[in-house]
């Protein structure tokens, strides 16, 4: 046999062997599955807030496709564009707040109506509401990203939109927006007449008002402003406020209203009540702690001084 005869045989013999060995890493190796094919698209328009009387509002239209074959609830995902300015949707939907990002809260609401048939189509709003006093100048804030996820019970994302926010000017402008930031600290304050007079009730019991009034300023993100009592007497508790949309829990309330905006001062009633068999006299001295919750966490006061007010408490006797 030619040396030329052999070398092609080693050759050969060697390409079988590799040709072998790569079958066997690729019969070895997992498949690379194509990709699922998505099972919902989302589209997002442009956020413009108008200026009001009380800030301005504005609202994001959606628009979510079912691309699948089968019937599917859907939810979307997306964080407001200001701290606080969520409103709900239209039609209304329930929400679920998921925590803060750049502390704004992110907000995962279902579609509206029923379930989306394949290929069916469904534009509904999201409504903001920012609670901040309204420029003759227009400014723009990141808008943010809105996403749909199946309602059934997965967390998987379908389908992205980015959308940008503006605010519109007193004139109506939109043009040369400047940059919107809000505020990160609280300025509020609150005052007390000074004394209440707890006076005898059928039941045995005494009850008395003291007007107090708080002042806000700026637009931090707020959910509510929470009071609380501290030097109560013994038998001397909180028994609510006039008006009152919130609970109190006796040493605790909050400010009845809804979200505060910048320069507003709310006046209002806070109720004390007194057990029976109270001795009459002055009892002591008690202060109100005022702070402002977001996210169930309190929100810094560059002045917290002016967040206490103290009053004396008086029980009449029977006439």
């Amino acid at each position: 046999m030619s040396s030329t005869t052999s070398t092609r045989r080693r050759l050969l013999a060697g390409l079988a062997g590799s040709a072998l060995a790569l079958a066997a890493v690729a019969t070895a190796s997992p498949a690379v599955a194509a990709p699922a094919p998505a099972t919902a698209s989302i589209e997002a328009g442009r956020l413009v807030l108008d200026p009001t009387d009380r800030g301005y509002r504005g609202s994001l239209p959606v628009t979510v496709t079912n691309l699948g074959t089968t019937a599917t609830y859907y939810s979307v995902t997306f964080v407001e564009p200001v701290g606080g300015s969520f409103e709900g949707l239209t039609p209304e939907e329930a929400c679920v707040f998921n925590g803060l990002v750049d502390n704004r809260r992110q907000i995962n609401c279902m579609v509206p109506g029923s379930l989306l048939e394949p290929g069916e189509r469904r534009t509904f709003s999201v409504n903001f509401h920012a609670l901040t006093p309204t420029r003759d100048v227009a400014m723009i804030t990141k808008g943010g990203r809105v996403s749909v996820n199946s309602g059934d019970g997965r967390d998987d994302v379908a389908d992205r939109e980015r959308f940008n926010t503006l605010f519109r000017s007193t004139t109506g402008s939109l043009r040369n927006p400047v940059p919107y930031v809000q505020d990160q600290q609280a300025d509020v304050s609150i005052t007390t007449a000074g004394a209440v007079t707890l006076t005898p009730q059928e039941d045995g019991s005494y009850l008395g008002r003291l007007p107090a009034t708080v002042t806000w300023d700026g637009d931090a993100a707020h959910e509510h402003l929470s009071v609380e009592a501290t030097g109560l007497p013994a038998g001397v508790m909180i028994w609510g406020t006039d008006p009152q949309d919130l609970p109190s829990f006796f040493t605790w309330f909050a400010v009845p209203g809804e979200q505060f905006i910048d320069g507003e001062t709310r006046t209002f009633d806070v109720l004390l009540r007194a057990e029976p068999g109270t001795v009459p006299g002055a009892l002591g001295t008690v202060t109100f702690d005022l702070d402002t919750m977001w996210d169930g966490n309190v929100v810094p006061d560059p002045d917290p001084a002016d967040n206490t007010a103290s009053f004396t408490v008086t029980v009449a006797a029977a006439s």
